[in-house]
Parts: structure tokens; sequence; C-alpha cells
């Protein structure tokens, strides 16, 4: 069996070929991303592995069809960019990572809390040019404040026990409530009236886009601190910089940014940077922008890869298995 992978990096290589080899599975790397004008390179291949910059719409799975090819493997958990319905219409089967570290995504949002708040950046910058000044650095005790989570699967389940382990009350919102987890659910205006931080932790649906939009930031709590390592488009990105300017919004740190396929991953220091929203929110002192890298540890790399080497074959097997991916019904 021969797969492209496409926008593939070093890190996936390193993880996936001895993976591969052992499976007998023949790997075709494409630095690339999928789309329209890319898809064509995967002629010769039985199936793709894509990751979650890569479209594949109606167009590029029309192709994928003509191809022969019916097997879309997501390294990722997230499946927006994929379009389901048609890919349900043409035969082709579509698997994903679901889990593959809760505890790096999770952990990777409360590192960038405690940056914002502790100012742990702003510190290391002036150290680094040997100024030792500590005025514009104070921050806020955690403990007693309360943190609300939106999305409590795995990623937020974990990012719960951690928040609480700071001694932090947690809230939470989800479409569908966890009744057998210790936590309080409350509706989304309850939650921005109370929470002083909040940390998205759901999948992009119909449902969540703009979940954080213009309303939601005029009833949050003032100075409160919002994280998103999930995906860009559960917040209104022109809503968030006013929020910002406003004085609602004290500290802002993603990891994900809605128009990011243009620019994560990609070096982009001497260049000009033409989204003019992202470069606004890079300038703000109390904004981190990360390039999508909250699953960026080993452990998740190599659950990654094993996940995907399984996921083919139950698709070699026609076994069943929670990582399928069928199109919702909305």
């Amino acid at each position: 069996m021969k797969i492209a992978f496409y926008d593939t990096r070093p890190y996936d290589m390193l993880w996936f070929d001895p993976l591969l080899k052992e499976a007998d599975i023949e790997p075709q790397y494409i630095q690339n991303r999928l789309d329209k004008n890319t898809v064509g390179y995967a002629h010769e291949a039985d199936a793709i592995c894509i990751f979650v910059n890569d479209h594949c719409d109606k167009e590029v799975i029309e192709r994928l069809d003509e191809m022969n090819i019916k097997l879309v493997l997501l390294r990722c958990a997230g499946y927006n960019n994929v379009d389901l319905k048609c890919c349900e219409k043409h035969g082709i089967k579509v698997y994903r990572v679901p889990a593959y570290s809760p505890a790096a995504v999770a952990e990777y949002a409360v590192a960038m809390l405690l940056s914002l708040n502790r100012k742990v950046y702003k510190a290391y910058g002036r150290t680094r040019n040997f100024n030792f000044n500590i005025d514009g650095l104070i921050g806020f005790d955690m403990r007693g404040k309360t943190a609300g989570i939106i999305g409590t699967g795995k990623i937020g389940q974990m990012a719960i026990e951690i928040l609480k382990g700071f001694g932090m009350e947690v809230i939470a919102y989800d479409l569908y409530p966890n009744k057998d987890l210790d936590v309080e659910y409350v509706d989304l205006p309850q939650m921005y009236a109370r929470a002083d931080v909040i940390s998205l932790h759901c999948p992009l649906t119909p449902e969540t886009k703009y979940i954080i939009d213009r309303g939601a930031i005029k009833r949050m709590k003032k100075n409160v601190i919002l994280i998103n390592t999930s995906r860009g488009e559960l917040i209104e990105t022109r809503a968030l910089i006013d929020g910002i300017n406003d004085g609602i919004i004290g500290g802002v740190g993603l990891d994900v940014y809605e128009d990011e396929e243009d620019y994560f991953y990609e070096d982009w220091s001497d260049k000009i940077m033409k989204d003019r929203d992202l470069a606004r929110l890079i300038t703000f002192p109390n904004v981190i922008v990360t390039s999508h890298q909250a699953f960026l540890t080993s452990e998740a790399l190599h659950q990654i890869a094993q996940t995907t080497i399984d996921n083919v074959h139950s698709y070699l097997n026609d076994e069943e298995t929670p990582n399928r991916v069928i199109a919702p019904e909305y």
C-alpha cells in the first residue's frame, strides 16, 4: 500500500518512517498542502494522509474518486476541513486520530495562561536585553479564581483537572454535558459573567463557529483571559480585537487563528504580513500567538503515527472503529 502524506514536516517522517516500514506501507511525503492544485501529486497512491490546514473539499474529493483513492487519513482530531458528505457520496472512508495526547494540548493551554497572567514572555524579553525592571509585570493568584472550560471532551477534562490543581473554581459548557464529570455545567451567559479565564476545547462545527463573537465578549468579565488551542474559527477575530481595545479582554493566548493556513508553519520573518488582523493581534502587548503547536510533544507524535497505522489496518480489514468519521446530521 502507498500513502501520500500532505503538509509533511521532518518530525512527521521521524515518527512515521519506522512504523510504516514495519507495516509494509510505502510513504510518499509531500511538503505542499492538499488542495485542488496539489491533489494530483497523489495519483500513484492508494490513500492520502492530511493535517489541519489541508483542503479536502468537493473538488478535491471528486478528483480523489477519479484516481480511485478511497481512504482519507487525518493525523489530527478535527475534521472540519473535510467535506464528509461528499466523501460518503463517493465511497471514500475518513479516519481521524481522536485522542493523540489530551495532556499535550491541555498543558499547553495552561502554559499560555500562566505566561499571560504572570507576564513571563515580557520578563524574558526584558532580561534578554539586561533590563531587570519589573514594573508592569503584575499578575494575579489563580487560586480562588474561576476558570471556564468550553468543551469537556478528553482535552477539556484534562484542563479541568490541571486547573483544579491550582485551586481554581472550574465551570464548564458543552453542547453534550458529561453527567459523570465532576464539574459544574453552566450556560454561556453565566460563564461569561463569572469566569476570570476562558479556555476553548471544543471542535469546530456549525454550532460552535464564532462561539466567541461580539455579543459574547460584551458579556465577559472585565480583564478576562481567553485561551484558544482548538480551532481558529471558534473566535470572531474582529470582535476579539475590539474586545482587547475596549479593555474587556485582559489577555489572549492563541495557538490557532481563523485564517492561519497561509501563515502557520511557514517562515514569514522576511516578508510583508498581508493579514492585517493577524499582524494587529501580534502587536498587542497582552497577546501571545503561537503556530498551532499545542500538540507538539514526542508522546503525541508517536500516538498520531501509531493510530494512523491502526486506522489503515481497520480500513483494510473492514473493521469497525470509533476513529472512522461519519458525516453528522445537521
